[in-house]
């Protein structure tokens, strides 16, 4: 039996694991999926102030309050910054970080910063225009807008792949707007989290690609070169629109 703590990307609740968590219960091991502060049922906790910094210390509060200890801890998307933050101040808690369509940020850099520059434009638009200058509004995850070739990249046709009418009707019910220091804030770490293994599981883009950007000796792929990388070939929301060959892959790497 393995400790698994699994954190959702932008826009979602713990709602988003409930059929990974089933899946993962069944084989026998503990599981905690989060609501990170101002999301989902947790909405109304929502402020301008709620950041990155935020998130890190509801995860570090589910591992502490839990007595949790050899945690495979799990980021999807934009909770890249909170996991690796957490495993940083809980050093001997977390024996392996899992990344599902996402990558560990240098220092410096905000989640923000990683998207191309027409959705980083279109983020800012939308806090200003629809989100009281401090929200991120969810995508329409709408596959007509998708097929536009300006359509944001959290919301374009590679990344709504795999999920069925059904499955994007209750993102459209069920999502929550991002607060927005969450995509903006710096990631101010000292490095990699000391002894942590890490695995990164590719929806969207495959091992091959991890491989050829490791290889290019910029710092900003630099972690993915030690990491052991999985394919998983679906759309950005892999809990979602695979949630049996996610689990049986976050299965496998912690028993593995």
């Amino acid at each position: 039996m393995s400790t698994f703590v699994l954190v959702p990307g932008f826009w979602l609740g713990a709602w988003a694991w409930e059929d990974v968590t089933r899946e993962l219960r069944a084989a026998g091991h503990d599981v905690h999926p989060v609501t990170l502060t101002g999301l989902a049922e947790r909405a109304d906790e929502a402020t301008p102030e709620v950041g990155v910094a935020t998130h890190t210390a509801d995860v570090v509060r589910v591992i502490e309050d839990g007595g949790l200890r050899d945690v495979v801890l799990v980021g999807h998307s934009g909770a890249n910054q909170p996991v690796t933050a957490a495993a940083d101040r809980l050093p001997g808690r977390v024996a392996r970080l899992v990344y599902v369509d996402t990558a560990p940020l240098p220092p410096g850099m905000g989640v923000i910063d990683f998207n191309d520059p027409g959705t980083q434009e279109s983020w800012r638009k939308r806090v200003a225009e629809e989100g009281d200058g401090w929200l991120l509004p969810a995508p329409a995850f709408d596959p007509a807008a998708a097929a536009d070739a300006d359509a944001d990249a959290d919301a374009d046709a590679e990344s709504l792949a795999g999920l069925t009418g059904e499955q994007l009707e209750r993102m459209r019910a069920l999502c929550t707007p991002q607060p927005f220091r969450t995509a903006t804030d710096p990631f101010e770490r000292a490095g990699e989290p000391a002894g942590v293994p890490c695995s990164l599981i590719a929806t969207t883009f495959t091992p091959e690609a991890v491989r050829g950007l490791a290889a290019t000796g910029n710092p900003l792929f630099a972690p993915l070169a030690a990491m052991d990388v999985r394919h998983l070939p679906t759309g950005h929301w892999p809990m979602l629109s695979e949630p049996g060959a996610l689990a049986a892959l976050l299965d496998a790497i912690a028993c593995g």
